[in-house]
Order: C-alpha cells, then structure tokens, then sequence
C-alpha cells in the first residue's frame, strides 16, 4: 500500500473500499472479521497485480504463511487475491487517476528491516557470541541472530540481564570470540560500567544501542535521537571509541561488519546506533555484495609469533596505541589483564608516570580511528547556500525533503552523517562557508548532533529543525518546516 499511502488524495482508499466491495458481493467473506482484515487481504491482490505481476508468487507466500492452518485457508486468501485482481481489470480506467510503471522481477532484491541487515552484517563478519536482554526495539537483532545459531556456529546467550550480556561478550572477546551485545537506551545505561572495563582492558567489543524516547520506560515502541551525547560520553574517565549511526538497512549492514574490523583493530568498543524507525523499518535493497566483507582481527599474535617464555607485555607501548595480543591458552605465557590502571605488563599500579604512558598510549588510538571514519554523504553533489544536516535515520526522509524543495526552486542539499565519532577528520567543508543556511533536522529536543557539528566545525547552525513526539519525520513535514524558516 505505500506507493498509494503517500497520495495526497488518498485514492487507494477508493480502491481498498470497491474491491471489497466486489470481495463482499462474490461471497467469499462470511465472518464477522474487522473491516480493516477485509480490506488488507482484498488489497494485497489489487494492489500487487496492479503493478501487473504474476499472482503465482503471492499464492506461494500464501501457502508457506497459511499452509499449517490448513488449504481452506490457503484457498480463501487466493479467492481474496483474485477478487481484487478482477476489479482491477474491470475499473482499471476509472478507478485510477494516474500511471505506474511496470516493475521487473528479474532484478533480485531482498526486503530486509534494520534489526534483522544489523544481524545479517554481524553473521556474515565472523559473529560467534551474542548475548543481549530483551528490549524493543533491539530485540529483532536477537531473534534473527538466534534463527541463524545453528547454521553458522554461533553461541546465543538470553542473558539476565543488560549488566550479564555486556560483560558476557568483553569475556567472549577477551577469548577472541567477536562478540557483540544490543540493547536500547534504557538498557545500556547498565551497560556503561562494562563499557569502561572494556575501555580499561583494551577488549574488543560492539555494542548496538537501538534507541526509542526517554528518559526511564519513555515511550517503548516508539523513536528518538536523543542517546548521542550519552553514547559518546559514556562511563567515567576518558578512553576512545566510535559511534556508527546508519541511516538505512543497507548502511546498517557493512556499518556492522566495519565496527568489528575496527574495535579489533584499535582494541576499543565500537557502538552501533539505531532507533525504533530505523530497526523496525523495512527496505528494498540489492542483496549485500560479501565481496565487500573482509574480517581484520587486527594485531593477533598466533603460532610462532607469540611468545614462548617470560612475562607478555599485554599493553606493550606502541606509537598506533595499540599493542599485539594473544589469545589466552594460546602459549605458556601469562597475560594480565586488570580493571585498575596497570603496567605494559598488566600488573595494578598507582605510579603517576606510568599512568600517563599508558593513558596516552590508549588515546593515541583516536588518531587512527579519526582518520578511517568514512564522510558524510551528499545529496545533490552540487553545493548549495542551503543545507539540510542530518545523521542516522533521518537519511530518507532528509533525501526526498531535498528534492521537494530543489523541484520548487529552492537550492537545498543534504550533508547526512553516519559515522558520527570520532567526527570524521576527512570531511570536505569547501562549500560550506559561515554564509551557508545549515539547518539541523533531527529527532531531538536539544539538537545534540548540531551542537557536535557546530563544536567540531566551528560553523553556526541557521537553525534547528527538531521533533521529539516519538515519530518519525516524514519528507512533506521536513520541507514545510524549512519553507516556514526561510
């Protein structure tokens, strides 16, 4: 339906009444069912055929939903299919006030949600442990996860709670296992102790925050932006970290594979934002390209590279930050590994030098960090004095905003981010300047991600164009808006 849904006249409303119209006259409905069921099963078929596909694929999808409840049922959905089928080919003229185009099937496709292209992207990137607590609207993340365990060798862990599955997965990657734990605001909020151990102990972790309003229980099923400065922030002290925040199914999926490259890579926690639009939304994408896949587990040290005999210099200093490790049980070194601040060697220590060392040999990892976040992405490529800024899953509701506003005659562009931190040491500002109009859409009341842009670029937002009722933006909203602004 949502190729009718975004009609301003609503006429798939007309085509949903009529064709139940014709479902109700044939005798196929004999039920008291909410008139709500009549119309979505009739629609299926009308809607579907009208894009002049076969009903053959629609009848398979019935009997592999329907198949165990038994054919009757089978059969009544393809009489429902049919019904709406002939009154499209009966009204075809005088029902529809406008064309669409044929589509090809030809073409493979998958329609995937966010939880489930996060899932997919950890699976493919070499996932063996997952542990997490229920909790919308993460939980997608798990199920899928746990629907794949068995084909691909993956341990599920159903932990107790959030402060068990975070520290359940630094174990699991302190074992070299690439683990990952998902949660949403509430969720991680006990997560934040566990995140410092894994900052301490320099373990590899990722983490995906699927975020909904808060604060406390908020508004569950709904959706916000309102965890960034909490995420980048979080737990005491100071130690690196990055931020992903992908802003459709198909960025969510490498986003994924990219955070485990990294956090092995510098050793670090990698976080994964999502939220509620974005989880629960569903995409039509071209299937990922595996090719695209590498798994870098960094500086892992194995067979004739480890050490034999003495003490193993876990933090060794390193100029990247980052220091070789090995799995334990791997040789007959010891390896350290403490909470409290240590020695190169992992041994408790109060010395002020060697707390320096070892603080400024874990921040030098933010170098390196800084320089692999990708840029954000634009759209138009040409410039424009006004600019829609935007990250996460604000992408496409920002991108269609950008064309309303270019088709009538405002030069608008979109400067969207989805690798939020460290904020990317590559971004090009060359046509932006302290006259360009930057206006900030998010879901938010403060405008968190502005202010980040504002303190890493020095360039002044024009304004804040914000919502926080736990909805979505929508395309015609956005453009609204900034006419109003401007």
């Amino acid at each position: 339906m949502t190729p009718f849904a975004v009609k301003e006249d609503n006429k798939h409303r007309k085509i949903l009444r009529a064709a139940v119209k014709v479902f109700s006259e044939k005798g196929f409905y004999n039920s008291r069912v909410a008139d709500i069921a009549k119309e979505a099963n009739v629609a299926d078929g009308t809607i579907y055929l009208y894009f002049k596909n076969k009903d053959d694929i629609l009848i398979s999808l019935f009997e592999e939903e329907f198949g165990e409840k038994g054919a009757q049922i089978v059969e009544n959905n393809r009489r429902c299919l049919l019904a709406g089928h002939e009154y499209v080919q009966e009204n075809r003229k005088g029902i529809f006030g406008f064309k669409i185009p044929n589509t090809s099937l030809s073409k493979k496709r998958i329609l995937i949600n966010g939880s489930q292209a996060i899932a997919l992207g950890a699976v493919c990137s070499g996932l063996k442990f997952y542990c997490g607590y229920p909790m919308s609207p993460s939980t997608g993340i798990m199920e899928t996860i746990a629907s794949m365990a068995q084909d691909y060798n993956i341990v599920v862990e159903p932990a107790e709670d959030e402060i068990a599955a975070v520290n359940m997965a630094i174990g699991a990657s302190f074992a070299g296992a690439r683990a990952m734990t998902s949660t949403s605001g509430g969720g991680f909020c006990l997560m934040v102790e566990g995140l410092g151990l894994a900052g301490m102990t320099e373990t590899p972790l990722v983490i995906v925050n699927a975020q909904r309003p808060g604060p406390s229980t908020g508004l569950p099923t709904r959706t916000e932006q309102a965890d960034l400065h909490f995420v980048i922030h979080a737990s005491h002290g100071e130690f690196p970290r990055a931020v992903f925040a992908p802003g459709n199914a198909e960025e969510a999926f490498y986003l994924v594979s990219k955070a485990f490259n990294m956090a092995d890579r510098y050793q670090t926690p990698v976080i994964v934002m999502g939220d509620q639009h974005l989880n629960d939304s569903f995409f039509t994408i071209e299937p990922p390209d595996l090719g695209q896949i590498e798994i870098d587990r960094g500086k892992m040290l194995s067979g004739d590279s480890t050490p034999s005999t003495g003490d193993y210099l876990r933090y060794a200093w390193d100029d990247s930050g980052v220091s070789p490790r090995i799995l334990p049980g791997q040789s007959a070194t010891v390896q350290y590994a403490d909470s409290d601040e240590h020695t190169e060697a992992g041994h408790i220590t109060e010395d002020a030098a060697v707390r320096k060392k070892l603080m400024d040999k874990r921040m030098k990892k933010l170098d390196g960090i800084r320089a692999e976040m990708g840029r954000p992405r634009t759209y138009p490529k040409t410039g424009s004095d006004i600019v829609l800024l935007g990250w996460g899953s604000t992408q496409g509701a920002v991108r269609e905003a950008v064309e309303i506003l270019n088709r009538e005659g405002l030069r608008t562009q979109m400067l969207q981010f989805s690798e939020v931190y460290p904020f990317p040491g590559r971004v090009v500002l060359g046509d932006l300047s302290k006259d360009s109009k930057i206006l900030a859409i998010e879901n938010n009341y403060t405008g968190q991600f502005a202010d980040l842009f504002h303190f890493e670029t020095g360039l002044p937002i024009f304004h804040k164009i914000l919502k926080y009722d736990g909805r979505p933006f929508t395309a015609m909203e956005i453009a609204t808006r900034v006419k109003e602004v401007l």
